[in-house]
């Protein structure tokens, strides 16, 4: 059992589980009843995107010192309760059962799913490349 962190629209693992959206806005141009089947996820959970501000942030990072700002930033929102709540039931859920988080970012580097996994690594998630 394990979590994934995958670039939304790939195609899915064997048994990868459910796929979740980190994602803080919706896919244009895609039905609802279609997410899934194109692979992008089953569940959208936006309280662990970026918020908008930020997503800007790390758009405009040119440099590591801009990136770091966007770390530290995203960080700070994940402290909230609410994220801070769903990263611990993802962590604790990575231990049960197979489920995959992911983002639309080509470059995992990049992204903030790189921050996502060194916050579920901190609660000690169970995880699977790919």
């Amino acid at each position: 059992m394990a979590i994934r962190i995958v670039r939304l629209g790939d195609p899915r693992a064997p048994g990868e589980g459910l796929r979740i959206g980190t994602v803080r806005f919706l896919p244009r141009g895609v039905p609802k009843s279609e997410y899934a089947s194109r692979n992008l996820f089953d569940v959208w959970l936006p309280v662990l995107a970026p918020s908008p501000e930020t997503i800007k942030g790390a758009q405009a990072a040119g440099s590591e010192k801009d990136w770091a700002r966007f770390v530290r930033k995203y960080r700070k929102e994940m402290a909230a309760t609410d994220a801070r709540s769903v990263l611990d039931l993802l962590a604790a859920l990575s231990r049960r059962t197979d489920l995959a988080v992911g983002c639309y970012c080509a470059d995992e580097t990049r992204c903030h799913r790189s921050v996502l996994r060194a916050l579920l690594a901190e609660r000690r998630a169970e995880f699977l490349d790919g």
